[in-house]
């Protein structure tokens, strides 16, 4: 828990109108909310919550259909997702918090901030893809990430650990394991994620976002740093940060560096 920070962190369930959401959090002040990618938890921000817990009220919230907020009925939507944030932050009497969304996370955050400008001081897009009309048709044909079919031996275990071996830095096998962790618990809905990503009609919602913006990615992500440039151009007057070395699981991979270049960010009043 980073305890070294002295900021404690609780953890707690807050109820909604479509069940209990679970969420973690720290400190005082202007609220920021984390979004992590799917399919983990808050568990992502673990690291970068008592840091920002220092200068904010950090909150970390489990999408609901992941972690331990409550299953999904019916189809996975990034629509759905984003009216779980704002379901979480009316049950906390949050009126309005900065969204900060790594990979999935930062495109429910676009959709809470295009659903729900008044409600979003800034945004934070860390490794977020662009997911326009180009973008959707190349991943009809992309093979699923993480899907695996659970098998008597357990080999499946390897196969998903072997599917995320790449996505992470060499010896860093605490963080595959806590990626695994999360994955395990959603392994019947553990592609949903990415699914409601590749649907969302992203191209049509950027031009409703009124926050301020920082777009950021690691240097080592694939994946995400190739759609910077995409985010910023349709993002006027967005804010840019790479982070050396950063790969697919930042947040929790260089969680100081992470926070650091979110509270330069907050903080400048530029």
């Amino acid at each position: 828990m980073a305890a070294q920070t002295g900021t404690r962190v609780t953890r707690a369930f807050a109820a909604t109108p479509g069940g209990q959401i679970h969420y973690a959090e720290c400190g005082r002040g202007f609220p920021v909310l984390l979004l992590h990618q799917t399919p983990r938890s808050w568990d992502e921000y673990r690291d970068v919550l008592p840091i920002l817990g220092e200068r904010f009220r950090a909150v970390a919230m489990d999408t609901i259909g992941f972690g331990d907020s409550y299953r999904i009925v019916g189809s996975h939507s990034i629509e759905a997702y984003a009216w779980g944030v704002l379901d979480l932050m009316d049950a906390l009497n949050i009126s309005r918090a900065t969204l900060m969304g790594h990979h999935t996370g930062g495109v429910v955050a676009i959709e809470v901030a295009a659903a729900a400008p008044e409600r979003v001081e800034r945004l934070v897009l860390s490794s977020t893809p662009y997911v326009g009309p180009t973008e959707r048709d190349m991943r009809k044909t992309r093979l699923p990430i993480d899907q695996v079919t659970p098998r008597p031996d357990g080999s499946h275990l390897t196969e998903l650990w072997q599917k995320r071996t790449g996505f992470y830095p060499d010896g860093r096998l605490d963080l595959l394991t806590r990626f695994v962790i999360d994955a395990l618990r959603v392994l019947d809905m553990v592609e949903n994620g990415h699914l409601a990503v590749s649907a969302y009609r992203m191209e049509e919602r950027l031009p409703l976002v009124r926050a301020k913006t920082l777009v950021m990615a690691g240097s080592e992500d694939q994946f995400a740093l190739p759609h910077v440039e995409d985010l910023r151009k349709r993002l006027p007057g967005s804010d840019v940060t790479i982070i050396e070395g950063g790969k697919v699981p930042m947040i929790d991979q260089l969680p100081q560096q992470v926070a650091a270049a979110v509270l330069d960010f907050l903080c400048n009043d530029g």
